[in-house]
């Protein structure tokens, strides 16, 4: 394939998630003022789920592909991109306070999932029945979210004069934008992730290192453009529930289901145990503990993420 050809494709997956970025977002504002579930909530939930499909698409490709190395450094710079990069940016940008009752479990709920995730993997390998530990943290999240959405919901009937009348049309119009703004997102990554990776294999980089910076990244696209969508908006809220959900999403969720589908071992490589899941701890104590000690982030805290993870990249690619 001409390189021009592989270009192409690749700003097309660029146009693809700006705009599907747009809908999805939109969308999603709309859910939370029809229902009256609170924004962080919808982030949380509806929004990570949905933004977390190209990480789980990937990482479960990569190892019936036989790719282990990319599929594991997916999963894990994902989580290290969203808070280092994307967090980073946008606390930065819109220093925001935080909805304790919404935020501490969730925060807490993160950085168990990376403490446990680095302690099963410290063996070079992530066997099925103890990453099981994993989905249970996974599913008090669930339950806490959905006990949040009630709350939320039984609120806003009484309390919340913001909440939208609509009509049946209307609904099924805002619900198809929603959804065609996930198909852009996630047809979009997928150009950006193969193509970007084709030409980074012609340059002669290895693929655990594609995992964890270019995978990682492009299959965090989601979450980046969702979130510059909610800081251009004053969105805050969606923009650090999508974060968190998606990467408690991403640390409970995606290496269980890729070590069952490898048939119970997956084999964890020395990068990851040495660098990529330290690194990845450290950087979820940092995102959670000022608001969790202070009730909201602090622009050096941004900063701060933004190093560490430049900091990352440059150990990575050296």
């Amino acid at each position: 394939m001409s390189i021009w050809v592989t270009v192409l494709l690749f700003l097309l997956g660029l146009a693809l998630i700006v705009k599907g970025g747009d809908w999805f977002l939109d969308g999603a504002v709309w859910i939370a003022e029809a229902t009256g579930v609170p924004r962080f909530i919808i982030g949380a939930t509806i929004v990570s789920l949905a933004t977390t499909l190209p990480e789980l698409t990937v990482s479960v490709t990569g190892v019936l592909q036989g790719e282990v190395d990319l599929a594991v450094g997916n999963a894990v710079g994902s989580v290290t991109a969203n808070l280092g990069l994307i967090l980073g940016i946008s606390i930065v940008c819109i220093p925001s306070a935080v909805d304790r009752k919404q935020f501490d479990l969730k925060a807490i709920l993160m950085v168990s999932g990376a403490l446990l995730l680095f302690l099963l993997c410290r063996g070079g390998v992530l066997p099925v029945l103890p990453s099981l530990l994993l989905f249970v943290v996974f599913a008090i999240y669930i339950g806490n979210n959905v006990m949040d959405a009630r709350s939320g919901m039984a609120e806003s009937r009484g309390t919340n004069p913001k909440r939208r009348t609509t009509s049946h049309r209307q609904m099924f119009m805002k619900l198809v934008l929603f959804a065609a703004g996930i198909v852009a997102i996630v047809v979009g990554s997928r150009l950006l992730i193969d193509y970007g990776s084709e030409l980074a294999l012609l340059l002669g980089v290895p693929s655990s290192i594609i995992g964890v910076t270019m995978v990682a990244i492009g299959t965090s696209l989601p979450e980046l453009v969702t979130t510059l969508t909610a800081i251009a908006k004053k969105e805050a809220s969606m923009s650090v529930g999508n974060i968190i959900g998606a990467n408690v999403i991403d640390l409970t969720m995606i290496l269980p289901v890729c070590s069952a589908v490898s048939g119970g071992r997956l084999s964890i490589g020395a990068q990851t145990t040495a660098l990529d899941l330290p690194v990845c701890l450290g950087l979820c104590c940092l995102a959670v503990l000022p608001p969790l000690v202070k009730g909201k982030f602090y622009r050096w805290q941004g900063a701060l993420m933004l190093g560490i993870y430049a900091a990352y990249v440059v150990a990575l690619v050296r």
